[in-house]
């Protein structure tokens, strides 16, 4: 049940495992109070826990605001219900009940799910909330199958279960089991994509993470947990109507990951236990539970972003040295790209594209090289960086053609690190809540080989993928010489160490090319120095690089080849010796 190795040692692993250990073991230990009243509370705490845990990958890791998610809820305790009890078709066992109820629930999980692909914030929760009320005026209208208003018995559990403290062990084990394979795929290159595309989304598209397939899959899986989580809820209330499942309940949920902390899972299984245990305490307030969560919400959002998540990371509050130096051993490199004998370049011919009236690029046409650094310079708004999203695949070309052998497929930002092309931004894409090492493996997000269901019982082939990324992820950081950072959040890095990163990112597809958008920027003029070394180092091991750059030295210090953008057009083409001496490049750009 504890997070996923993320150091790779056995000590790392028990020291993640502790606190889940301590509130499992804590919680097993309840029936020898003999209050079955508390246990009645611990139950409900570890059915809610169920559903909070699968709902905690889409809002506390994907980012989407899923506040509708009771629906998933009544969905799965009507369907175990009415299966056990042969409404519908003859009567089922019922833990064959609940494996169907989570069937029916990955699958409205995916329908649930489907409008994030297209509708961001609140845009989705409104589509969530719909859904939810869409469920409960079924269960009020067909009264043959689910007794209406008046409600159906809640499925009686077999011997030992059917017993108070039965019961709770079953739930708490579930629970358990439930914490485990969610945490298994937030602590791996799954959960790493979702942060990714949570936070910097075009980085993420970038590093070939598809946002559909990845999210279609959390709510297959947040939906089946949430489904059983109400056929179990439907054995522990022994009879339900629609008016148990309240609009409160939702925000329970809700409010449960956000108290938490995005980016945990422990911060959310305290907050769901804290959630469930509070209108027990509070019970005269009752009446108000919907004005307090409202409180609470607010009181996180304002005193407390991180949530309990924050509060309990001790390790990010150690101060960080203040003469840090970023010191690149291009050497490193060897170990870490492939070098390539294939000669395909990137062939861009007489691309156009146009903005409103605007016309951005304007016939431009250009040769990429293996193992060449490729300079782009211009001045402001001349299309330079317009033109490296054309070659990313973010800008369809209204004319002309992107080519790697074969054309590439225009506006499919996400295919192009399957064809070896990484690059990086004008602004850093970093996820600043993650630590650096997390954020160099999302650059290798394809590279893994297990699939999402091995991932889920973190199967052989998984931990060898987490092994063998991270490896390259430290290579990586080595390279571009940041390893003494590799555990620190990225947020507390300085702007040139997020240049730096953001390298190491896309060194870790191993591409066969790599675009550079301004990585000098920002830079002092030692740093600008390493950069050019590493720039060479990564060239002479057969990467073709395009250097998109204000910095002329740097410009012409390293580059085989120049083109220069003017007004969306060619203005020349050469070696840098050319350029240096061409009139029009002269007046235009370089001043004189």
């Amino acid at each position: 049940m504890a997070p996923a190795d993320k150091t790779g040692g056995g000590p790392a692993v028990l020291r993640a495992a502790l606190p889940f250990i301590a509130l499992f073991g804590l919680a097993a230990l309840l029936p020898l109070t003999g209050n079955e009243y508390w246990g009645l509370i611990a139950t409900r705490a570890a059915i809610y826990w169920m559903l909070v845990a699968g709902l905690n990958l889409i809002v506390g890791y994907a980012g989407q605001l899923a506040i509708g998610y009771v629906s998933l809820l009544t969905l799965g305790a009507y369907t175990t219900s009415v299966l056990v009890a042969g409404n519908v078709t003859p009567p089922l066992p019922v833990f064959a009940a609940l494996a169907a109820a989570g069937c029916v629930g990955a699958v409205f999980g995916v329908v649930i799910g489907l409008p994030a692909l297209r509708l961001r914030t609140f845009y989705f929760a409104m589509t969530t909330l719909g859904f939810a009320t869409i469920v409960t005026q079924v269960a009020l209208a067909w009264q043959s199958v689910t007794g209406g208003g008046i409600g159906l018995s809640g499925p009686e559990m077999p011997a030992p279960f059917d017993k108070a403290w039965g019961f709770f062990y079953l739930c708490l084990g579930i629970a358990a089991f439930s914490t485990w394979i969610t945490s298994n795929i937030a602590h791996s290159r799954f959960g790493r994509a979702l942060i990714a595309v949570r936070d910097a989304d075009v980085a993420a598209e970038a590093s070939g993470i598809s946002k559909a397939r990845l999210l279609i899959a959390v709510f297959m899986l947040a939906g089946a947990l949430a489904a059983m989580a109400g056929g179990l809820f439907a054995s522990l209330q022994t009879y339900i109507t629609p008016d148990a499942f309240t609009f409160e309940l939702s925000l329970l949920f809700f409010i449960a990951v956000l108290i938490g902390g995005r980016g945990s899972i422990l911060g959310p299984l305290i907050g769901t236990i804290v959630l469930t245990i509070l209108p027990e305490i509070a019970a005269p307030l009752a009446a108000w539970s919907t004005f307090l969560y409202a409180v609470l919400l607010l009181v996180i959002v304002l005193a407390m972003p991180g949530g309990i998540a924050a509060l309990l990371d001790f390790k990010s509050r150690k101060p960080l040295t203040f003469d840090r130096a970023i010191k690149p051993r291009p050497a490193l490199l060897a170990s870490l790209l492939d070098r390539r004998d294939e000669r395909t370049p990137v062939v861009l011919t007489d691309i156009v594209l146009s903005f409103g009236g605007v016309r951005a690029i304007d016939g431009v046409s250009l040769t990429i090289e293996t193992g060449k650094v490729h300079g782009l310079i211009g001045p402001n708004g001349s299309g330079k960086t317009t033109t490296l999203n054309v070659i990313s695949g973010y800008y369809a070309p209204e004319k002309g053609s992107v080519t790697l052998g074969q054309p590439l497929e225009p506006g499919a930002p996400e295919t192009r690190a399957g064809r070896g092309i990484a690059r990086t931004f004008q602004t850093p894409r970093i996820v600043g809540e993650a630590s650096v090492i997390d954020n160099v493996m999302i650059g290798a997000t394809i590279q893994g080989q297990a699939t999402f269901m091995e991932t889920l019982f973190s199967l052989p082939r998984h931990r060898a993928d987490e092994r063998r990324l991270r490896g390259a992820a430290m290579t990586a950081l080595a390279a571009v010489g940041l390893e003494a950072l590799a555990d620190v959040r990225a947020d507390r890095l300085q702007h040139s160490e997020l240049r730096f990163v953001e390298i190491a990112r896309a060194l870790v597809l191993r591409p066969a090319f790599l675009m550079l958008d301004e990585p000098a920027a920002g830079l002092s003029v030692s740093e600008i120095e390493r950069l050019a070394a590493l720039i060479k180092g990564i060239s002479r091991q057969g990467t073709g690089v395009l250097l998109v750059e204000h910095h002329a030295d740097l410009i012409f210090d390293i580059c085989d080849h120049v083109t220069v953008l003017n007004l969306g057009r060619v203005l020349a083409a050469g070696t840098p010796s050319e350029i240096r001496v061409h009139k029009e490049v002269v007046s235009a750009y370089l001043g004189g």
